[in-house]
């Protein structure tokens, strides 16, 4: 399962945010901190679209394969035609706009951002605006799965149901540092969470078993130097929506593991990233893992503290401002070395890599988890 990397004519210019599959093809949409949005066919390994926009594009989602939804740095919330290459704005937010997703049952787009607000947007109604939630954090992730909406926001994990958006049907504090990512479980209803330390925490209900919830947590990705724990964030988590119970992790240090919910083991790991990994996505059929590797918002921490006089991509400077505020200016980073000065200057462009997996590779995973139901 070696990746091959994607080719650009015009290489994608700075850090990459998120990219997804389309519903029903192996076209993929790709957002960036360079004020773009790309779809790439991954069957004819062409760029098909590179839409400009007026700002940083923090995330994106399908609607349907021709239509698109995006959230961009100055708090705007775009919907673009994939095949005109067409833009046009259908709210906002008052700060970053950071999440956005689709709902094909509902038919709102369902957006939140760094002004700690969600927010569903009805496209079809004569009320544009249909919903919107003040919660006490920025909302750093979200994920869509039916009618369940799981937000993250600081170190807690909010539930809620697009059929009554009235408030929360769930709030849990799930970890004791702030959540990084969250990703929906297809195949029922629970979640799993990535921590800034390391941690991914699974909520799991099984509507056929006996004992049918489970929650527990694991340490991702641990690390050892000099015999100290070494912490590394996890960016990204993606369940295979074909094979039940298999999900991979990406983290701060380009590692790509794929794991099992149901045994609670460690499958394999794929074959890593030279820089950080952003973004993960399946296709629709589970037989395809692309995997984005750039720069993530906290190494921009690191290098505005330790390198200032350096040229950096826009995105870093304008994320630390926003994240961190110009009162920690003055605040040097926890764990800053000259090893990652080194690893700075020897730093790659974007990058995005898929993994092709074939049927053979499918079944054994599928039958080494129907042994253990």
């Amino acid at each position: 399962m070696n990746g091959s990397c994607l080719e650009f004519d015009n290489p994608i210019r700075d850090a990459i945010s998120r990219i997804r599959f389309a519903p029903q093809s192996n076209n993929l949409l790709i957002s960036s901190w360079d004020s773009s949005l790309r779809l790439y066919d991954v069957d004819c390994s062409w760029l098909r679209l590179e839409a400009p926009s007026e700002a940083a594009l923090i995330d994106c989602c399908f609607q349907e394969e021709s239509v698109a939804f995006t959230a961009g740095s100055d708090g705007s919330i775009a919907r673009y035609d994939l095949n005109l290459g067409t833009s046009n704005r259908i709210g906002n937010h008052d700060d970053i706009a950071t999440c956005v997703e689709y709902s094909t049952e509902t038919r709102q787009v369902i957006t939140a951002g760094f002004d700690k607000k969600i927010k569903a947007w009805d496209k079809c109604g004569v009320k544009p605006l249909v919903f919107l939630e003040n919660l006490g954090a920025e909302v750093e992730s979200m994920s869509l799965c039916g009618f369940q909406l799981t937000i993250a926001a600081g170190s807690s994990a909010y539930i809620y149901d697009l059929r009554n958006l009235d408030k929360a049907v769930q709030s849990n504090e799930c970890m004791d540092v702030p959540i990084r990512c969250v990703c929906s479980i297809p195949y029922s209803n629970g979640y799993a969470v990535g921590s800034v330390d390391g941690r991914v925490k699974l909520e799991i209900s099984y509507p056929s078993s006996s004992n049918n919830k489970q929650t527990y947590m694991f340490r991702c990705h641990p690390k050892s130097r000099d015999g100290k724990a070494h912490l590394v964030p996890v960016n990204d988590i993606e369940f295979n929506p074909f094979v039940s119970g298999s999900f991979v992790t990406g983290d701060n240090e380009g590692y790509i593991i794929a794991w099992d919910a149901k045994s609670k083991r460690r499958l394999f790991e794929f074959p890593g990233c030279s820089n950080s990994v952003a973004s993960l996505t399946y296709n629709h059929e589970g037989k395809i893992l692309a995997v984005a590797s750039s720069y993530t918002y906290q190494e921009a921490t690191e290098m505005l503290v330790i390198l200032p006089y350096l040229v950096l991509p826009s995105f870093l400077v304008l994320v630390y401002y926003l994240v961190n505020g110009l009162h920690r200016l003055h605040e040097p980073p926890i764990g800053v070395n000259h090893a990652f000065v080194y690893r700075l200057q020897q730093e790659e462009p974007p990058q995005i890599s898929v993994h092709k997996m074939d049927d053979s590779y499918i079944r054994s995973v599928s039958a080494q988890n129907s042994s253990r139901d």
